[in-house]
């Protein structure tokens, strides 16, 4: 077990809007958890053997108990499926994290918080915070009706002025005004959304400086069509000179575990960071959606899950 990695009881259940129930976690001895920053997300390690990431959405000041809401998909694969109907009060789960790769920025001079459905989980603890800290943000919240939508009866209690639910039952057809939303953005002002791949790309449509849009995905896009095909090159384990051979169509991450020095991962699709691993040396080929461009262009961490080596050689910190 790693160092981020505890044992938790499901200390509660309970309804949050259609198809959403709301896990709480506690230390099985009383002991307080880690703390964490709004945007943060948990690992949880279930009884059938799966691994699947939810965000944090209780309160970031409360160490007693973590919560992370979990929509029930219709196709699920054992995830939230076993989470709603087989996973009891008083369990016991491994659970990583922390981890958060979608934190607010404080420099910001405005947050426009931009949520999807199930994407309110991270965007709610955003709210209260900058709630908290008076600070200037505006919220736009949509789903498909108010039944589905979790945590309306809280975001009633918030600044009218502050908040835009849209429910598309209840639009006409009509769409959400993003670029009407963003275009009051002062130059300094940032976007965060979480929601499905559409609101994303409508949010980075609307915005003329990409760099001002911070996204966080529950799903990773289609990958683009590549012309030339990955190229083989080996990884070297800095502390033992072990030698690992990856060719072009097995990712690090599994040549590593094939060669018995498995990772701790999860959703191999580069967007939970659980994989992520220091690099000594080697020309980086980022593919992942969870490190900033300043993090890839420093060439000294990786998520082996899905990015790869240009060079011959990969020098792995391991």
């Amino acid at each position: 077990m790693s160092d981020s990695t505890r044992t938790l009881r499901v200390q509660q259940k309970s309804w949050e809007a259609e198809g959403v129930t709301a896990i709480t976690l506690v230390d099985p001895t009383g002991a307080d958890l880690p703390g964490w920053e709004p945007g943060a997300h948990l690992a949880l390690r279930l009884p059938n053997g799966m691994v699947r990431e939810y965000s944090l959405c209780s309160d970031p000041d409360d160490r007693r108990r973590w919560t992370v809401a979990v929509l029930r998909k219709p196709d699920s694969r054992g995830g939230s499926s076993h989470i709603h109907d087989a996973l009891p009060v008083g369990a016991l789960l491994e659970v990583d994290g922390p981890r958060n790769a979608f934190a607010l920025e404080d420099a910001a001079a405005q947050h426009i918080l931009v949520a999807g459905g199930i994407g309110i989980t991270p965007i709610i603890a955003m709210v209260r915070r900058l709630e908290q800290q008076q600070r200037a943000w505006h919220l736009l919240y949509t789903g498909r009706s108010r039944s589905t939508m979790a945590f309306l009866d809280e975001i009633a209690g918030l600044p009218a002025d502050r908040v835009t639910v849209h429910a598309d039952d209840e639009a006409d057809g009509r769409y959400p005004d993003i670029a009407g939303l963003l275009a009051e953005l002062p130059p300094t002002g940032l976007v965060y959304c979480c929601g499905p791949e559409p609101l994303m790309d409508a949010c980075g449509a609307a915005l003329a400086d990409p760099s001002r849009l911070r996204l966080e995905r529950f799903k990773a896009p289609e990958p683009v069509a590549r012309t030339t095909p990955d190229d083989e090159f080996d990884v070297v384990i800095s502390s033992t000179g072990q030698r690992v051979r990856v060719d072009a169509a097995t990712s690090v991450l599994d040549a590593l575990t094939d060669a018995g020095i498995p990772l701790a991962s999860s959703c191999t699709e580069g967007i939970c960071g659980t994989c992520e691993v220091a690099v000594v040396k080697g020309d980086l080929d980022h593919r992942d959606f969870v490190l900033s461009s300043a993090e890839q262009e420093s060439g000294t961490t990786m998520l082996p899950c899905v990015s790869r080596c240009r060079s011959a050689e990969l020098v792995l910190d391991l």
